[in-house]
């Protein structure tokens, strides 16, 4: 959807023929899909765009990567395995 106000309302026409029944979205509430998700939550009908299947990893392009300085303190601060006190253990009863 692009330039509608969460909350704004309009009306949609709905189109019936035998395949089904179709919703024409105004300008403003159109998808940029080839596909929408489908769901209810009470008496509203919810509708999510798919993604396509070349754009399901897409949201990891806007992760960043580590810093030199994060990933040298992981490996290099943390206590060595010498360093944590363990419990006696035996298998003998």
């Amino acid at each position: 959807m692009d330039g509608t106000k969460s909350g704004a309302s309009d009306i949609a026409a709905l189109v019936e023929d035998e395949s089904g029944q179709s919703v024409r979205l105004p300008e403003g509430y159109r998808f940029d899909a080839s596909e929408v998700r489908v769901r209810r939550e009470g008496n509203a009908l919810v509708l999510e765009p798919v993604a396509e299947k070349s754009d399901e990893w897409a949201w990891l392009d806007d992760l960043t990567g580590f810093s030199d300085d994060m990933v040298d303190s992981i490996l290099n601060d943390r206590p060595g395995a010498d360093s944590y006190e363990r419990p006696e253990f035996s298998l003998d009863k």
